[in-house]
């Protein structure tokens, strides 16, 4: 049975969905951003304390992180999904199934990634341009981050069950413990032990296993249909499929739209060190703009997925335009704070000048332009919410990842704009493409949405007419 609604869990098929919504996002927001805080944290003290070099090491793994585990948090995605919607439906046999699933699910991914990016660490950075004076730094903060990632793992997966029943405020608790301990971590092994990336990768990897520590406590010491039990460990087949037919594709997005990115890191290392350690500063400044994308969009998706496993489809569109608007408008909010206090953020990142020039140069190229971005994510939560999940990748693969390869291997390379505005510009121009397919894709979605309710509404009527007492039931 399922234990009274506790103070933590958010009704989402019930009441005004703003203010539940704003509820659910803005901890999953400073979560995020907690959670980007361990590699902001990285490059900040590399930065200060081990010099240009050793920031733009860790600042160019960033984008071979995301291509690497992408498709696993996808999985991650997929089981949020379906633990919503079982929630929302009240199946809660079926929800413990998905529960212990996805935590075998996450151990078996963790084991995966670490092997790969040991041994594969090197050779895809030297497929990355990675300079050759950053190279062996580099290739030593990737290695011991990533034997750390089974952890990673299994913090997001336990945090995405936890969000199933709206619950985000105690991964922020455990995110925030975590936190502090990444930083003190980082300021006693580099300035103290002078482990230069060493010591950073480190200070993430402990921090890591706190938090996901924290989160599996927190799973067994449930006592609803949430609740963790080690000795019900085992892959589900069917709850694997239906997370994998949810979550395969997301992933596929996800590292589809990581590896234009890769390739986006590939041209911006040609710049040279100076260009590479500005942008690395500006992409963990853009990552924090970005934690609020994501928190709309994992907002949408709860709320949606739960609502469509109690057939409200009526309330999903609303949470839909809500979602929508919301999460553009405090995303501009912060791309406008984050361009106008740059010098000062870069400036934290690395004392040098030239560094700050070169990342504020990116800022005013994509971050301002972020609320595109957040158009084009936070509506494919209400898309997967219902179920179109080969829909979004296809898109995504078109709109966000093969016009950026196009226009990196054919106007960058024209001498004439074969400079770094020439690469910066690739992302507003992808996101505008692909936010309006986005947008015209959910019109028709939408539309089927509306067909489904009028069938529905139409069949209970009849059933009344027949038997009032059935149609009750």
């Amino acid at each position: 049975m399922r234990s009274a609604k506790k103070t933590y869990e958010i009704d989402m098929l019930h009441g005004a969905i703003l203010p539940k919504l704003l509820r659910f996002a803005v901890p999953l927001t400073l979560s995020t951003m907690l959670q980007l805080l361990f590699n902001a944290a990285d490059v900040v003290v590399v930065g200060r304390w081990a010099g240009d070099n050793s920031l733009a090491a860790v600042g160019s793994n960033t984008s071979l992180i995301a291509l690497l585990t992408n498709m696993f948090l996808g999985l991650s995605i997929g089981a949020n999904i379906l633990a919503a919607r079982y929630f929302g439906a009240h199946e809660d046999e079926e929800l413990s199934k998905t529960v212990h699933t996805s935590i075998l699910l996450s151990l078996y991914s963790g084991v995966f990634l670490t092997v790969v990016g040991i041994l594969g660490a090197r050779t895809i950075l030297i497929w990355m341009q990675c300079p050759a004076n950053v190279l062996d730094l580099a290739t030593l903060y990737l290695r011991i981050y990533f034997a750390g990632m089974t952890a990673t793992m299994l913090y997001n997966f336990g945090a995405a069950l936890l969000r199933a029943s709206g619950d985000t405020q105690r991964p922020l608790y455990y995110l925030f413990a975590s936190g502090v301990v990444n930083v003190i971590l980082n300021l006693v092994f580099v300035i103290y032990f002078h482990m230069d990336v060493a010591g950073v990768a480190l200070a993430t990897v402990i921090s890591q296993c706190i938090s996901a520590a924290l989160v599996v406590r927190c799973l067994v010491k449930e006592t609803g249909p949430l609740r963790l039990d080690f000795r019900q460990l085992k892959i589900y087949p069917i709850k694997l499929k239906q997370i994998m037919q949810v979550g395969i594709p997301a992933g596929i997005q996800g590292m589809l739209f990581s590896l234009a990115n890769v390739t986006v890191q590939s041209s911006v290392n040609s710049f040279g060190e100076v260009i590479m350690a500005g942008s690395s500063a500006a992409i963990s400044i853009e990552q924090f703009i970005y934690s609020n994308i994501n928190a709309f969009y994992q907002a949408n998706v709860a709320f949606t997925s739960q609502n469509y496993g109690a057939g409200d489809y009526r309330r999903i569109k609303k949470i839909a335009m809500i979602s929508v608007v919301t999460g553009v408008v405090t995303t501009e909010l912060l791309s406008v704070l984050a361009v106008y206090f740059g010098p000062q953020l870069l400036g934290i990142y690395s004392p040098s000048a030239e560094v700050v020039a070169a990342g504020m140069v990116r800022l005013r190229w994509i971050a301002l332009f972020y609320g595109l971005d957040a158009i084009m994510d936070v509506i494919v939560g209400s898309l997967r919410g219902v179920g179109y999940n080969i829909l979004p990748m296809l898109v995504t693969l078109m709109g966000a990842c093969a016009s950026r390869l196009i226009w990196l291997s054919t106007v960058f390379r024209l001498p004439a704009y074969h400079r770094i505005e020439m690469v910066y510009i690739v992302y507003p121009l992808s996101w505008v493409l692909t936010a309006t397919t986005h947008l015209i894709c959910y019109f028709f979605v939408s539309r089927k949405v509306d067909r489904e309710l009028r069938a529905h509404e139409a069949e209970l009527a009849a059933r009344m007419e027949e038997s009032p007492e059935e149609a009750d039931s």
